[in-house]
């Protein structure tokens, strides 16, 4: 049945962050909350800055922000839950990943247990990254935390390799998998207008993510350092977009190797503004070490460049190398993990060989076009909420 028949539903949605801090499973959030119409949706959310309002409505959502920090987030946000479902009762609850977010929405699951629960899987970092942030008290909240997997009514997760982990992790109910989307449109006509003044004598890597370990983006500039050597017919430059902890760490290899009139920091670009520089771009390369599904994959396959990722996470979902299909159903290219010497072969090999790069560039531009649009990804989310609730 289609939510459009039904009663209208009350969605409560726990995100431990939520815009103006936007990331892979916040966008995701507003993308397919935006295109739901016919649902009533509030979400609770940490106050990071006490200049963002308390209460406020963005999109399809009503925003309300807490204090309290990380720590007591679950608690605040459970209780700041029950107060609203007194006011007007909720059908389902949203847990936003597996973390303080899934404390809250187990709290109130167990409170109010008629309430269906829905949790989503967005997770990029390691599977093990929740256990090492409990530190010593991983002893004591392991049993709850796997209450945060048993207690849903239902699992969404944004790639195989996250379902996978949800189901060891102790989930008993339906699995569903809806990876996050892109913006086809917008890149396509965005990137459509930079193609036409592209630096043909140039030979421009993109790479857009946050300077985390997880990424890689220490190994792209090895590997870049390699690559500067043999760079003798034509420009090489490489564009790193986003910023993290480890963005001083990254300038300074890239000065000892060398290679920073090379490598350009562009820092934080909004999402609005990457499809510009991805139309300026030869190539996307992230030789990341964990990844939860890799929407900036996705993005720049839309954007009908060729893609070089690893064999990890979710990644392998839309990645499919020449050598395991052959180049003519070829979406991307693998690279070993931490191996810049393998990584800048596979880097020039794309650079030097235009007939695999263009198989790649138009069999990824098809498979996002055809398959990871949001208009897709939310058709495919209502019918979750209205099952579930």
């Amino acid at each position: 049945m289609d939510l459009s028949e039904e009663k209208r539903k009350r969605i409560l949605i726990f995100s431990l962050a939520y815009a103006p801090f936007v990331g892979g499973a916040e966008l995701a959030v507003k993308e397919i909350t935006d295109r739901i119409d016919n649902a009533d949706f509030d979400l609770i959310t940490l106050r990071f800055d006490r200049k963002w309002p308390r209460k406020e409505r963005l999109g399809n959502v009503n925003v309300y922000r807490i204090g309290g920090g990380k720590l007591f987030f679950p608690i605040f946000a459970f209780c700041k839950a029950n107060r609203l479902h007194k006011k007007n009762p909720f059908d389902l609850v949203w847990s936003i990943m597996a973390n303080r977010a899934g404390f809250a929405a187990l709290f109130f699951k167990l409170r109010h247990p008629e309430v269906k629960y829905l949790l989503t899987l967005q997770e990029g970092d390691p599977v093990d990254h929740p256990f090492r942030q409990m530190g010593v008290l991983r002893y004591f909240l392991t049993r709850l935390y796997r209450k945060v997997f048993s207690k849903a009514d239902c699992m969404q997760a944004i790639s195989n390799y996250l379902a996978e982990w949800g189901r060891n992790m102790g989930v008993r109910a339906e699995v569903e998998v809806v990876p996050n989307g892109v913006d086809t449109k917008s890149i396509k006509s965005k990137v459509h207008k930079v193609h036409k003044v592209k630096d043909k004598n140039k030979k421009t890597i993109i790479t857009t993510s946050r300077l985390v370990h997880k990424n890689g983006i220490d190994t792209l500039i090895r590997a870049v350092s390699k690559l500067k050597l043999q760079a003798t017919s034509y420009k090489l430059q490489a564009l790193i977009l986003g910023a993290g902890p480890e963005e001083q760490k990254l300038k300074n290899l890239a000065k000892e190797l060398q290679v920073e009139d090379v490598v350009r920091f562009l820092g934080h670009v909004g999402p609005e503004k990457i499809p510009d520089y991805l139309g300026q771009a030869d190539i996307f390369v992230r030789p990341s070490r964990s990844e939860g599904l890799g929407s900036s994959f996705l993005e720049a396959m839309g954007a009908g460049l060729p893609v070089i990722g690893t064999r990890t996470g979710g990644i392998v979902d839309f990645i499919k190398d020449p050598e395991d299909v052959g180049p003519n159903v070829a979406t991307g290219v693998f690279a070993k993990i931490d191996d810049p010497e393998d990584l800048a072969y596979k880097i020039r090999m794309l650079f030097i060989n235009d007939e695999l790069a263009g198989f790649i560039s138009r069999n990824g531009k098809w498979l996002v076009e055809n398959n990871y649009s949001w208009d897709s990804v939310a058709v495919r989310m209502r019918e979750i909420f209205s099952k579930v609730a």
